[in-house]
């Protein structure tokens, strides 16, 4: 619950900060300039809302690390991925898409603090416990606060805390340690393809190159 909270209040902040003109950039995510990514942030901190609203009677199906899966590689072709830039565009100005994003954003963050840890809910057919929930958005959190920032050098970063958690996430999820000598901004990011590796740092992967890119979803 407190990292959700660290993470979600930095990638809030991160997202106030960042200036108009900066709204046209790329982001992290392929094929998404950063309003993209702002746009469907919204839309996540929507789905924290319904999903706390969401209860559930039966046992949990899944924990905050199972609840994420390997996918395949998204191919630009989902109705909801290319709905997202059409949304983001018809804000018209960054202050319009930067309000909605803090007021939906700061509703969420609310209603997280004020759930139940132990209290069950369903989401995407799944059941869990709310503490396990906002614990899996911390992944998505801290990847797109990388998002945001991978092309604005002076913009924050997220907390070495949720980055650190966030690592060992990604390491359950692919049954494999990333090597020492990584730092946790570069395991996620090459662990996620959001960053080819380097001749040295493929050496260090081993066997575990061939496996990389690993898609969650």
């Amino acid at each position: 619950m407190d990292l959700f909270s660290r993470s979600w209040t930095a990638l809030r902040t991160a997202v106030a900060d960042v200036p108009d003109e900066d709204f046209e950039r790329l982001s992290g995510c392929t094929g998404w300039l950063v309003r993209d990514l702002v746009c469907h942030l919204v839309i996540g901190a929507q789905d924290v809302l319904i999903t706390l609203v969401t209860p559930a009677d039966s046992e949990p199906t899944v924990d905050a690390v199972t609840y994420w899966g390997i996918v395949e590689l998204p191919t630009g072709e989902d109705p909801l991925d290319a709905l997202i830039p059409r949304l983001a565009a018809a804000y018209g100005e960054p202050r319009l898409l930067k309000f909605h994003f803090d007021d939906v954003g700061s509703a969420a963050g609310r209603a997280a603090q004020l759930a139940d840890p132990a209290a069950r809910v369903s989401t995407r057919d799944e059941v869990l416990t709310v503490g396990d929930s906002l614990s899996a958005y911390v992944l998505e959190w801290t990847m797109h606060h990388l998002d945001l920032i991978a092309h604005l050098p002076s913009a924050a970063e997220p907390p070495a805390e949720t980055l650190a958690s966030v690592r060992a996430t990604l390491e359950k999820i692919a049954g494999n340690p990333f090597p020492a000598s990584f730092s946790d901004t570069d395991a996620l990011l090459v662990g996620t393809g959001r960053r080819s590796p380097t001749d040295a740092e493929k050496a260090a992967l081993g066997e575990f190159t061939a496996r990389l890119p690993l898609v969650i979803g």
